[in-house]
């Protein structure tokens, strides 16, 4: 909004003695100058947004009243934990509406931009759901799995066959990039094909991963503002023709545009962990962790470098990994054994280093710094083809 209302003004201003006066609207042609504006703007809403929407969920009674847990198990009662019982949940609205409000202040409403707002308010919507059922029930059940797994599936689909469909956009799904390689590995129909596999485990995995890791105060959303710095470095190369050229990366008309965005994601994410961290004050729920798990995967489509994400996002891909590996060991030496038996103490693993005796701010702490080891790798992508 700011950037059509500037260049409007410059535009009407221009050729008039009016024109050296608002000569500084010029800034806002520059990305790095929105982006730093939308950080700062997605921070102070969060701050000022936060207290409100906390007590508004208090009034309403939404609160954390069942244990997360991804065990191959019987329900664990929360109130042993008096500390978490009872807090609010549902804080990813704060988070969602944030990030738009802020998006749509500060970026261009170009396509890739609306396709990624519509992905987060959409896997928002679908979060939202599942932890109001889970309120409503009083249980972990929430929405089915097969029903969020064809709802993400469908989101994604969608997303492919519209950037396939738009010439400006058909590459990003046709030819396959993966890290370390110059040219794409695959083109043409082959490509088409393996890089909508590829969309929907970017897009479906990462919304699912996040929403697994999002178990201990802060740890969630500290990790996906980390992972984010790298994808505002990402997009800014990816937008820009001449950097893209000298990393010899893919150049993506319009990705810019996208750093906004990232840029509104990390303060909106360090506003809401103001609020989340130890002892929290309010839970993002899957309304917050499945939104934004998606949407950092479709970013990660639209620069062309989604295999760039599970190196960036390796903390997310353990934490889900560990899952999988729990269940998957549990049910086979069940069904050979007749009594199930586990890898880890409990999944996902940050609740395995509880077990072990770690504190939870140790936990936290120790998985942002191998968050950061991860996205020092994926930043060293870009110079290593």
């Amino acid at each position: 909004m700011l950037y059509y209302l500037a260049q409007y003004i410059n535009d009407y201003v221009a050729g008039t003695e009016w024109e050296s006066t608002f000569s500084w609207l010029r800034l806002f042609r520059y990305i790095s100058f929105r982006s730093a504006g939308a950080a700062m703007t997605a921070l102070f809403l969060s701050w000022w947004y936060g207290p409100r929407v906390i007590q508004w969920l208090k009034e309403l009674k939404i609160r954390h009243e069942y244990q997360e847990s991804s065990e191959p198990q019987t329900y664990v009662d929360p109130r042993k934990n008096p500390e978490k019982y009872g807090t609010p949940t549902m804080g990813g609205l704060m988070i969602v509406v944030v990030i738009d409000i802020t998006t749509l202040i500060w970026a261009q409403w170009i396509k890739l931009v609306i396709l990624t707002l519509f992905t987060i308010v959409v896997l928002c919507i679908l979060g939202f759901l599942d932890d109001f059922m889970k309120l409503k029930y009083r249980n972990t059940k929430g929405v089915k799995g097969l029903i969020k797994l064809y709802v993400q599936g469908a989101l994604t689909i969608f997303a492919a066959c519209y950037l396939l469909w738009n010439d400006d956009t058909h590459k990003l799904i046709s030819e396959v990039m993966i890290p370390f390689v110059k040219e794409p590995v695959l083109i043409g129909s082959t490509g088409a094909i393996v890089g909508i596999i590829i969309m929907t485990l970017a897009v479906v995995g990462t919304s699912n991963a996040v929403n697994l890791t999002d178990g201990l105060d802060g740890l969630a959303i500290g990790c996906m503002v980390i992972v984010t710095f790298v994808f505002v470095a990402l997009t800014y190369v990816a937008g820009n023709a001449i950097f893209a050229r000298y990393l010899q990366v893919p150049y993506v008309p319009g990705a810019g545009e996208l750093t906004v965005f990232c840029a509104a994601m990390i303060g909106a994410g360090l506003g809401f962990l103001w609020f989340n961290c130890h002892p929290a004050m309010v839970f993002m729920g899957d309304t917050g962790s499945l939104a934004l798990g998606g949407v950092l995967g479709m970013i990660a489509v639209l620069i062309h470098q989604p295999l760039v994400l599970p190196i960036a996002g390796g903390i997310f891909v353990i934490e889900a990994l560990s899952v999988i590996i729990q269940r998957g060991y549990f049910k086979y030496t069940k069904y050979r054994y007749g009594q199930g038996r586990r890898v880890f103490k409990m999944a996902p693993i940050h609740h395995h280093f509880q077990q072990l005796g770690w504190k939870e701010t140790q936990v936290v702490t120790r998985f942002y710094i191998v968050c950061v080891l991860f996205a020092v790798m994926a930043l060293a992508t870009l110079k290593i083809r």
